[in-house]
């Protein structure tokens, strides 16, 4: 994976600090979670990853508002903020990142187009949230998110006053 300095950066930044981090995915299915499982230590910050892919588990898992499904979609930057404010919640964690997004080939939409992806993440006072475009085939649509987390993520630990 190319992000493997920028994990090293958020793994150390985490681990410095002493802060606990979890996720909620959705495009990346667990992605994320398995690549930071795949760090020796992990366990030191890593609480869990939350795979809620359906509205209904959005819903029932993070505690997505229906109404934000319904008026905003799925793939949102409201939903977005949403799962991650569950995420930190669920898990207890200090920090915690959120991805949901179309990661194709097909689902897209002239106003949602395939690579569409919104990432938050927060530590319960700020929250960092981006929207990207990703091109290129679903795996590297998934790959690129999980490599906006993880950016997004150290954009966020850089900034905290610890």
């Amino acid at each position: 994976m190319e992000c493997n300095s920028e994990l090293r950066r958020m793994v150390e930044l985490l681990k410095d600090r002493r802060l606990t981090f979890a996720l909620a995915e959705s495009c990346t299915g667990g992605l994320i979670g398995s690549i930071i499982t795949s760090e020796a230590g992990a366990s030191e910050f890593f609480l869990g990853s939350a795979v809620t892919y359906s509205n209904e588990s959005k819903e029932s898992v993070l505690g997505v508002s229906h109404d934000t499904l319904t008026k905003y979609g799925a793939v949102s930057e409201e939903t977005a903020i949403e799962m991650v404010k569950g995420a930190r919640r669920v898990y207890g964690s200090d920090v915690a990142a959120a991805v949901t997004g179309v990661a194709g080939p097909s689902g897209g939409s002239n106003n949602k187009p395939v690579g569409l992806v919104h990432v938050a993440v927060t530590d319960g006072k700020d929250t960092v949230s981006s929207v990207n475009i990703f091109g290129g085939s679903r795996t590297d649509i998934r790959y690129s998110a999980a490599e906006a987390v993880i950016r997004d993520t150290i954009t966020l630990l850089e900034g905290r006053d610890d």
